[in-house]
């Protein structure tokens, strides 16, 4: 029997349009290995690594009348060339080149009559480099039955696994029009609430079925009640979105925050510090100086709202495990001219906000679409997809990753950049991954409404090197 797509992975293909699609990426960058690499290689990998994972051959079907839910059905013509493609770069191939390539693959919504990912191998970069960079749908990564496929083509050893895996898939018969109706009318007989919730609503009905969703999480809807008292302030981030994008990557050294950390929470303001609260204060100068450029005003009381899942880490670790998740709305102190002020702002309000259990847990997430560590970046997404747009500006996904070297074939991954998709009148969305002593930002915008997205990448480096130079803040 086929798979039902929950009532929550179903929403991420209703509210899909051909300017929001609602696929999450990832950039690797890789050191080529001595005896190099190339696609054949790629193929192999991942041809041998989805055998453990069913879902990556699996496409959606629809039911006739949308009586219920689309299903999953194996894909009898599952061609993994068509998923895993070739591209490269013109001399110099420098960051910028990259930048502007995924700033052209991204936005291309993935083929719904297929298996709903692709991996693209780019060559020709700089410095015997070479990059992958992957596309997933929110809606087939629900952390359960499926991870990110990039996830599945790293290892930790530079020694390439040698496993093999005996690959007896075949393809099962794709059901008719008749069986599809007749197990929608089975599962009515199961599960009678959710069908007829369905029926009665319709899938394309986005603000009822988010709505159900987040009636059946408590803290959740607690969380919204409150930020929907206060509606995210004007920012140019609100902005209508079309098909063009921009992306920029911007690599920090995690030491630096670390350094931050330990320098400017001494003395009067003694309360805990997170890493993350020091790369929020990075981005909040970031955006204040990048304001300043445009000639928008900024004063005392500007603020941009974000929408900040996070890690929820155990006091004795420097960073977060990964092993919960929390989602926070913080208007960041944009107005503050002081980098430390900044900073301790930001602290005292995420740390408010977790005492106060406005924090939205992993349990409850977990019970809204399923949760893995290795998926959180798409869980993020899948949680901003669900909250309405009207209550922050930008999301901020900060994603801890492994402090030790990842591997594909032997080629070492030097850095990587997540790639979180837009949301309708959402024109900037900033992906995190700390990885191997580096905090890699991936910075995709809409090609109109911000076009001088690399102005507020080169904010983020500027930023961070104000707190660095920072003096600490005194007691107001």
């Amino acid at each position: 029997m086929s798979d039902r797509l929950s009532t929550l992975d179903a929403s991420f293909l209703a509210i899909e349009e051909a300017t929001i699609p609602m696929h999450v990426g990832s950039v690797m960058v890789f050191d080529a290995p001595n005896e190099g690499f190339d696609y054949d290689r790629l193929v192999r990998i991942i041809s041998r690594r989805i055998a453990y994972v069913p879902r990556y051959r699996q496409r959606i079907r629809s039911v006739p009348g949308r009586i219920a839910n689309p299903v999953w059905i194996d894909d009898e013509r599952f061609d993994v060339t068509y998923h895993v493609r070739r591209s490269a770069l013109p001399r110099p191939g420098d960051d910028e080149q990259l930048e502007e390539l995924i700033a052209r693959i991204m936005p291309r919504p993935l083929d719904r009559s297929r298996p709903l990912w692709e991996v693209y191998l780019v060559e020709g970069l700089a410095d015997d480099r070479f990059a992958i960079v992957t596309k997933t749908h929110q809606a087939l990564v629900d952390g359960v039955k499926a991870v990110d496929i990039a996830h599945l083509i790293l290892e930790d050893s530079d020694s390439p696994s040698a496993e093999v895996v005996d690959d007896t898939w075949r393809p099962s018969r794709e059901p008719s029009q008749t069986e599809l109706v007749v197990s929608a009318v089975a599962d009515t007989v199961r599960t009678p609430s959710q069908v007829v919730d369905t029926v009665q609503s319709g899938i394309a009905d986005v603000k009822a079925t988010a709505g159900r969703l987040l009636g059946v999480a408590g803290s959740l809807a607690s969380t919204l009640a409150r930020a929907s008292a206060r509606p995210a302030p004007e920012s140019p981030l609100s902005a209508d979105v079309g098909r063009a994008r921009r992306f920029v990557m911007v690599g920090t050294d995690l030491d630096d925050y670390r350094t931050v950390r330990s320098r400017l929470t001494k003395g009067a303001f003694a309360e805990d510090v997170s890493i993350n609260d020091v790369i929020l204060a990075t981005i909040t100068g970031a955006f204040r100086t990048w304001l300043m450029t445009r000639g928008e005003s900024v004063h005392g009381a500007t603020t941009v709202r974000a929408m900040v899942p996070v890690s929820v880490h155990d006091e004795e670790s420097e960073l977060p495990t990964g092993r919960q998740l929390a989602a926070s709305f913080v208007d960041l102190p944009v107005g503050e001219p002081g980098p430390s002020m900044r900073l301790h702002q930001i602290a005292f309000a995420m740390r408010q906000q977790m005492e106060a259990g406005r924090a939205v847990g992993a349990d409850t997430l977990a019970g809204l679409g399923g949760f893995a560590p290795p998926t959180m970046h798409t869980l993020a997404a899948r949680l901003g997809g669900a909250v309405s747009r009207r209550l922050y500006n930008v999301a901020i996904t900060n994603v801890p990753g492994p402090q030790h070297p990842l591997y594909v074939a032997g080629a070492q991954m030097a850095s990587t950049y997540p790639v979180m998709p837009l949301g309708q009148g959402k024109a900037l969305s900033i992906g995190l991954t700390s990885y191997d002593g580096g905090v890699y930002y991936g910075l995709y915008a809409d090609r109109d409404a911000l076009p001088d997205v690399d102005v507020l990448g080169q904010s983020v480096v500027d930023a961070l090197q104000e707190l660095l130079e920072a003096p600490r803040a005194r007691a107001r």
